[in-house]
C-alpha cells in the first residue's frame, strides 16, 4: 500500500463513537485517489449488510451515501458526527457503549465472522498469527500499525 494512504485505526475515537473516524478516512481518501482498490468494495456502505461502514450507517440512522455526500461537502469528523445525530437517530451513552463493544470485538468467537477473518488472514500471509483475533487486531497489523 506504498502509495496510498491506509485510514486511521478503527480504535479512533469521535465523539466517543469507535470506528467512525476510519469510515470518514475511506471516504476522504478515496475522493483524493489515496485509498487502495482493495477498501473500493467497501466503500458502498449498503452493497453488504455485514460490513462495518454499512452496520456505522444503520447505527447512526443514515444512509451511507447521504454521510459520504455531507463528508465531501467538508468539515470535522466532530461536525460530520453531529449531522449524523441531528439527520439520524441520537444514540444515547449506553447504545454507543453496545455499538463499541460489539465492534470492536467483531470476529472473535463470533460464528460465520471468526471464518471469514481466519480466511482473510491466510490470504494477507497471517494465518499463524493467533493474536489477531478480532477485525481491528487485522487491521492493526495489515495496516503497519502493529508489527
Amino acid at each position: 500500500m506504498d502509495a496510498y494512504t491506509p485510514p486511521r485505526s478503527p480504535h479512533d475515537l469521535t465523539g466517543g463513537l469507535i470506528y467512525f473516524a476510519r469510515m470518514l478516512d475511506k471516504i476522504r481518501l478515496h475522493a483524493a485517489g489515496k485509498l487502495h482498490p482493495d477498501y473500493h468494495p467497501f466503500l458502498s456502505g449498503d452493497a453488504d449488510p455485514t460490513h462495518f461502514d454499512g452496520r456505522c450507517c444503520r447505527f447512526l440512522g443514515v444512509s451511507y451515501a447521504a454521510l459520504r455526500d455531507r463528508v465531501l461537502a467538508g468539515g470535522t469528523d466532530e461536525e460530520v458526527l453531529a449531522w449524523c445525530r441531528q439527520s439520524g437517530i441520537p444514540r444515547s451513552d449506553e447504545e454507543v457503549l453496545v455499538w463499541n463493544s460489539f465492534i470492536r470485538k467483531r470476529g472473535w468467537r463470533d460464528g460465520p465472522a471468526s471464518d471469514e477473518l481466519a480466511a482473510q488472514k491466510a490470504a494477507a500471509g497471517l494465518g499463524h498469527r493467533d493474536d489477531i483475533e478480532t477485525y481491528f487486531d487485522f487491521h492493526e497489523v495489515d495496516e503497519g500499525r502493529r508489527a
